[in-house]
């Protein structure tokens, strides 16, 4: 496998299945973790046939070894992954996967090179990037024209945290390179930080729209969750918008699977309810994004 031909690839993240996909080859997935979260319409169909494998923490090696994979694609998000000793021990060769340590939109995309490499087709995985800067650099140029930029609020509580991402993140990038003014200023560190509910409402009062509205599907669903916000601008203006379009029946959401390799899809849907005006009449339709209603 390591001259870089893995025809049988475990991915224990979806966005390594949309990289395969975009390559063309998603029939070299045979193992996947929670495959009943996966959007991908191959994985979708073919569930007899390719293993769940399980998660980090509570894994099934047996199925692992049935599958007989020629690699494993992981990740380490605090570290090693919890598999590495065992699957050294089974002699199953594995590879992390950065995309989630990359800031930049474009840089997140550009892994789909590194999965090609391990797949034996590197040529076909920087022809099938080429295109996305393309594309996305063209998008940003529209957007670049917008007279105003309109004010940015992000997320709702996870748990018991509002998290914040710093303006240097891959989201605020986003909303910078669609032409928007990403509210939260403050944080200068590289993660996302934690702020409580009085100073969300406040940062939501001064802000033209909110983005990614946590797992609220309409606009009734947010009020309920978050009655105080219910008289803010953005919630009053219906300009509430949540990533959450593409969900399956199990909840799995297809923006944190494919849009990881399409920058350019996301980037659109941003400038599509940004700056619809700088798009054509027939060309503003969202992919990812939804209004709440």
């Amino acid at each position: 496998v390591l001259d870089g031909d893995a025809r049988r690839i475990v991915c224990m993240s979806s966005t390594y299945i949309a990289m395969l996909d975009a390559l063309g080859e998603p029939q070299r997935v045979v193992g996947v973790s929670g495959i009943d979260y996966i959007s991908n319409p191959y994985v979708a169909s073919h569930k007899e046939q390719i293993g769940d494998v399980g998660y980090d923490g509570n894994m099934n090696y047996e199925r692992l070894l049935s599958l007989p994979p020629d690699i494993v694609l992981l990740f380490g998000v605090s570290g090693a992954s919890a598999m590495e000793p065992k699957l050294r021990e089974l002699g199953i060769p594995y590879a992390y996967m950065g995309e989630y340590l990359e800031q930049s939109p474009l840089g997140k995309a550009e892994w789909l090179v590194a999965v090609a490499e391990i797949a034996g087709m590197r040529e076909r995985g920087e022809e099938v990037f080429r295109e996305i800067p393309l594309r996305y650099d063209s998008l940003k140029t529209l957007a670049a024209k917008a007279e105003r930029k309109p004010v940015v609020m992000l997320n709702t509580p996870y748990g018991d945290s509002w998290l914040m991402a710093p303006p240097s993140s891959y989201v605020a990038r986003l909303i910078a390179d669609a032409g928007g003014d990403y509210i939260y200023k403050k944080n200068t560190s590289n993660r996302s930080l934690p702020i409580d509910l009085e100073e969300a409402y406040m940062l939501t009062a001064q802000a033209d729209m909110w983005l990614n509205a946590g797992s609220a599907a309409s606009l009734g669903e947010l009020k309920s969750q978050f009655p105080k916000f219910t008289n803010t601008r953005c919630v009053r203006n219906g300009a509430v918008y949540n990533c959450n379009k593409r969900l399956n029946a199990a909840g799995g959401n297809d923006y944190w699977e494919s849009g990881v390799v399409r920058p350019d899809v996301v980037l659109h849907d941003l400038i599509a309810i940004m700056h619809p005006e700088a798009l054509d009449e027939n060309d503003r339709e969202l992919h990812y994004y939804q209004r709440l209603e």
